[in-house]
């Protein structure tokens, strides 16, 4: 692996992985990553994610959109994956020329840049909540984003503001962008859960298993294999609720569809033996409760497998280019200051000047 590929990996390993809905909360992300600096790697790739499962994708050396899961292509024609690569085309061309814009607004010149946006929807189908963002980052940070309630972009660093000033006086397209948000959108993804409805609403008990590696480690408790991803890996103690020393992982994917997700806990061996510990693991969806008893400190520990799933975490995430900024929350912009002078139809991306 070149240096250059090695910090596009590192960068995609500082974030961890999108945020994917539960049972009832459906989303539909779409993830546009234009790259430069990076022989052998598509300058532009842009993926569709509904409830964490990639529907669709298009990069810029095959230049076609195609479908993802069988469900997409069975109940799609051919007039929409031609309309949507015609409009990634041109969303390429614009993301290229982003890029260059970026360069010369931080005064940057070669190396690796990843300029990218993160747009879509989610829908409550219990409660009838919707939601909708529209996000840019570049090399890792955020860049812009609109807000939906005033209709107007939100610039967190300098270099983003000239831009802010010229999309925010195009008050038709932020129009145009709240009504695909709240209804259009919507729309296409209640037609996609309800295609891929046999797989997306499915649920699959977990496996939990507890392990230490030395006798001065933190014990693991690991939950995997469990469908859908909405999941809480919490600590008992005695019976009760236990927060003290834990540490919480992030839900991570599996290569068959499913997820895993781990919890860490400190725990001294007279502690340990006076007592009562257990993991206990809540799937949405899924009305059991799965638990792992610790036992007591005299039991040999287990000793853990290390298996391939950060690198495959590494090869899913370049591959499918997964937003690479750093995850916050959707309200979580902080403006700068602003004294410096299809279903994919919304994210047909402007130009920057």
């Amino acid at each position: 692996m070149n240096v250059n590929m090695k910090a596009f990996v590192l960068l995609v390993l500082g974030i961890g992985l999108l945020h994917i809905a539960s049972a009832v909360t459906h989303s539909l992300r779409y993830f546009y990553t234009g790259t430069t600096g990076i022989p052998d790697f598509p300058e532009f790739v842009d993926v569709g994610v509904v409830n964490g499962k990639v529907i669709s994708y298009y990069d810029s050396i095959t230049k076609r959109k195609v479908p993802k899961q069988s469900w997409m292509e069975e109940n799609l024609n051919q007039q929409y994956w031609n309309e949507g690569t015609d409009q990634l085309k041109g969303t390429e061309q614009s993301f290229k020329a982003n890029i260059q814009i970026a360069q010369t607004r931080f005064n940057q010149t070669g190396g690796v840049h990843v300029f990218q946006n993160m747009y879509g929807c989610e829908w409550d189908d219990e409660s009838g909540a919707t939601e909708g963002f529209y996000q840019f980052g570049y090399d890792g940070e955020d860049f812009l984003a609109f807000d939906l309630k005033t209709t107007k972009w939100i610039a967190p660093t300098p270099q983003a503001v000239i831009t802010k000033h010229k999309w925010d006086s195009n008050t038709a397209d932020n129009e145009y962008k709240k009504n695909y948000f709240t209804q259009e959108c919507i729309d296409w993804l209640k037609k996609y859960v309800d295609y891929g409805k046999s797989t997306l609403m499915r649920t699959v008990h977990p496996s939990v298993s507890l392990f230490q590696k030395t006798p001065s480690s933190p014990v693991t408790c690991r939950a995997t294999g469990f469908y859908p991803s909405d999941v809480m890996v919490s600590w008992q103690k005695d019976g009760q609720d236990h927060h003290e020393d834990v540490e919480y992982g992030e839900t991570l994917p599996n290569d068959d569809g499913t997820f895993q997700k781990s919890s860490h806990l400190t725990v001294t061996p007279e502690d340990r033996k006076n007592s009562k510990y257990q993991c206990l693991v809540q799937v949405k969806g899924i009305k059991e409760d799965f638990i792992g008893v610790l036992p007591g400190p005299d039991a040999p520990n287990f000793v853990p497998i290390i298996g391939g799933v950060v690198a495959l975490l590494v090869i899913v995430a370049v591959v499918v280019g997964v937003v690479i900024w750093k995850k916050k929350s959707k309200k979580g912009f902080v403006p700068a200051s602003t004294s410096d002078t299809s279903s994919e139809n919304s994210g047909r991306a402007a130009q920057m000047t």
